[in-house]
């Protein structure tokens, strides 16, 4: 396969690891090791001072799919296929699409959600949104009129990356029902499940509500353990979870027993993980709004209603990318922009996840003041 460059992971191979502020970063900081560790139960701390560096099991310990089990309603512990987000990703897009398919994929959006369906051959309508009345919206009307007589899966991502957007209860639920009606799976990707700014926002994961629902989380986002590489997927459909487990076999064949054992204790005590990122989100979000207040000569910022990013639209007349290259070429602060979404060129992701946010933000000021304020 012959797969075309990943652009938002190529630029972040080029700044990630050398630029100074990561004003874009998806992710939360990560926690260190004895964080994790000093939250193991007994039997947590046994089996990690008792490990034995063979292989797993391809699905997930079953240790490890309890503590995964007790965040859903309606699941199994053979509804979970335990892998790395990545690998999930590629493996569910193989196994329901064919070539000369048609597939439903909101946009801006990660790339691996919609280009490996484009390399196995299919059409991929994008599912686009408003920006109007200071917000973000993805009509489910808009989405309905995409499909076709051989649309074979919806692909979601809810809370949004980049923009922040998660839809009401009402607009989730009538996405289920067009896809449900039309008999088209939905592939759900969670992975910023339970970062929501308001605690009666958050969204029940698709997995529990649709039958032909998939759902996709992990480590990354929501635990702020990107290091450890551990997603799964859910789903009610158990032929679909078998397909999955077999052509694993192919791949990884099963998960790393340290990251499993680490992911555990995570799961285990997930608030101790959530509440430090939500609160550091929320308060990065403060400290953004006041930067844009200074600033909304330069861009227009919506306040994100979930995630960790927000998805800021440049007024100059230089494209984003030209921005963001003379940006991190001068303050060493890395800005995403919007060509590597495939969204045009006026777009930037922010990521609020950084405890040095104020930093940043300092030197991003005096970077404006020096260049945009004359």
């Amino acid at each position: 396969m012959n797969i075309k460059d990943f652009a938002v992971e190529r630029y972040f191979a080029r700044y990630e690891f050398t630029a100074q502020y990561m004003l874009s970063s998806s992710d939360c900081d990560g926690y260190p090791m004895n964080y994790v560790l000093d939250l193991a139960s007994d039997s947590e701390k046994t089996s990690w001072d008792t490990l034995k560096l063979g292989y797993t099991e391809t699905l997930g310990s079953p240790t490890l799919r309890k503590a995964i089990k007790q965040h859903y309603k309606t699941i199994d512990l053979d509804d979970i296929v335990v892998s790395s987000p990545g690998e999930a990703n590629f493996i569910l897009m193989n196994i329901l699409l064919n070539k000369g398919d048609h597939a439903i994929c909101m946009s801006p959006m990660y790339q691996s959600l919609y280009q490996i369906a484009k390399e196995l051959e299919c059409s991929v309508s994008f599912w686009k949104p408003t920006e109007e009345q200071n917000k973000w919206h993805y009509n489910p009307a808009d989405l309905k009129k995409l499909i076709q007589a051989n649309t074979k899966l919806i692909i979601i991502n809810f809370p949004h990356n980049p923009t922040g957007f998660s839809p009401e209860m009402n607009d989730y639920l009538e996405i289920i029902d067009i896809a449900r009606h039309y008999g088209i799976p939905i592939f759900s990707d969670e992975m910023y499940r339970f970062l929501t700014h308001n605690e009666h926002s958050g969204l029940p994961p698709m997995c529990d509500l649709y039958e032909n629902g998939i759902s996709l989380w992990g480590t990354a986002k929501t635990f702020g353990l990107a290091g450890l590489r551990l997603g799964w997927l859910t789903s009610k459909n158990k032929e679909f979870l078998k397909k999955v487990e077999s052509f694993k076999d192919y791949l990884s064949i099963c998960n790393s027993a340290t990251s499993e054992i680490l992911a555990t204790i995570a799961l285990n005590n997930m608030d101790k993980f959530v509440q430090p990122n939500l609160q550091k989100i929320q308060s990065n979000i403060v400290l953004f709004s006041e930067f844009h207040k200074r600033n909304n000569h330069l861009f227009d910022f919506h306040k994100p209603k979930s995630g960790s990013t927000a998805f800021i639209k440049f007024k100059s007349n230089e494209t984003s990318f030209q921005f963001a290259e003379k940006l991190v070429k001068e303050t060493g602060i890395m800005l995403l922009p919007s060509e590597t979404f495939e969204y045009g060129t006026s777009h930037a992701r922010v990521g609020f996840g950084r405890a040095n946010m104020p930093e940043m933000l300092d030197v991003f000021q005096k970077y404006i003041t020096k260049h945009y304020n004359s």
